[in-house]
């Protein structure tokens, strides 16, 4: 991608209307435009940061026989009303046309998923599965003031998984958990993130949520000190130990929450009569669990993590473009080794405009936070080759033209 030919531009003032680092850098270095308070688009270079988080979730949901599907995000009031959350879920979108049909518009899709599944469970024989899709959100939060972490319309991956014994959920519920770790591995957050025992309300003693650790936080956890398992806030008075290893010595941490996993049992399976038939032909409610990721929250998490006073430093298996191909006025030099890593494989940003300062194109390069930063100037070629630079560091070297591959790769 050449970057004279990107529509969008870097911003060097801070949007006066956002308090939150994600949101402010975000917007600066060009990913994503704010339509209104907790409404946010995604231009090209956010969508494809985007879009790979997406494809790492995928890759571990599969792995674990997640089916990927879409379900509408129009919801029938009779869903809602069978489930007695028509009246009593606060953050519902309810819209009517002008034949007076009331609908909501999804915050999540129990809803749905459980009629849809339904006609295709009867026997025994057809448990276990599960099903995910990537879908966008609507939630009518109060205080959608964090940026993309917490929005009115969002981006999410909702996990169903439908099982005929606790034995089987449990076998199951565990695998996710393992996915979800590698999930935020993959993303460049791992390190941060701690598996935290909350509140399963009215589904089950504890569910489980991601937290990352962030002095930017909206939450409150406390990570045990001999197994790095945490509690949430919320639960920690009644719990004095740890669930996991029955430490009692707590850190405390702010933290950011990027996902969470339930057991529903049959909180949902029952108001829709979602039953099978066991091998002595007895029918049994269908056990169920439900398993969340919000995309913009992981986005939104990993730049609030992974930046400097700079701007973003992006984790490689994320990051929009691995190269920001600088040219120093040496236009020619530098398009030829722009085609040659195009032809490799190699996804490149092309700073190739005309008539900016080295001093702009290096403040813009560290603000967009590629990977790896390559200058081609009169100076690196007298010296032999080109200057390569990692985002998440502060020297740079000179290296051959043909070792390009080899430092990036």
């Amino acid at each position: 991608m050449k970057q004279s030919k990107l529509f969008t531009k870097t911003r060097r003032e801070t949007p006066k209307d956002e308090i939150a680092k994600n949101a402010q850098l975000l917007i600066r270095a060009g990913f994503i435009n704010k339509e209104m308070a907790g409404v946010y688009s995604y231009l090209p270079l956010g969508l494809k940061v985007l879009k790979k988080i997406e494809n790492i979730i995928r890759e571990e949901i599969n792995a674990i026989g997640g089916q990927e599907l879409l379900m509408s995000s129009l919801h029938p009031k009779e869903n809602w009303e069978k489930t007695g959350r028509w009246d009593s879920l606060d953050v519902l979108y309810k819209v009517t046309d002008s034949l007076e049909r009331e609908n909501a518009l999804g915050p999540t899709h129990e809803e749905i998923v459980v009629p849809l599944a339904k006609p295709f469970i009867s026997s025994y024989r057809d448990l276990p599965f599960s099903v995910y899709h990537f879908q966008n959100k609507f939630r009518k939060e109060v205080r959608a003031k964090s940026g993309i972490l917490r929005g009115r319309e969002f981006i999410m991956k909702d996990l169903y998984s439908f099982h005929s014994t606790k034995e089987d959920f449990e076998e199951y519920y565990q695998k996710a958990k393992e996915a979800y770790i590698n999930i935020f591995d993959r993303v460049g957050i791992g390190e941060l993130t701690h598996i935290a025992f909350a509140s399963g309300g009215s589904f089950s003693k504890y569910s489980h949520e991601f937290q990352t650790i962030s002095s930017t936080g909206e939450d409150v956890i406390y990570i045990c000190k001999k197994c790095s398992v945490a509690i949430n806030k919320e639960i920690i008075d009644k719990q004095k130990e740890c669930p996991e290893c029955e430490g009692d010595d707590f850190e405390e941490k702010k933290s950011i929450e990027v996902g969470n996993i339930f057991d529903l049992k049959t909180k949902f399976s029952d108001p829709f009569g979602l039953e099978y038939k066991d091998i002595d032909g007895n029918r049994k409610p269908v056990l169920m669990g439900c398993y969340g990721i919000g995309l913009g929250r992981v986005l939104g998490t990993i730049v609030e993590t992974l930046s400097d006073d700079k701007g973003i430093i992006w984790p490689k298996s994320v990051a929009p473009f691995r190269v920001h191909l600088l040219s120093l006025d040496q236009n020619q030099k530098s398009k030829e080794i722009y085609d040659d890593l195009i032809k490799k494989g190699i996804e490149v940003l092309f700073d190739d405009r005309e008539g900016v300062s080295a001093g702009e194109k290096f403040k813009d390069s560290d603000l967009i936070g590629i990977p790896y930063r390559i200058i081609i100037s009169e100076k690196s070629l007298k010296s032999g080759g080109v200057e390569l630079k990692k985002r998440n560091e502060d020297k740079s070297d000179i290296i051959k033209i043909e070792e390009i591959i080899s430092k990036i790769d």
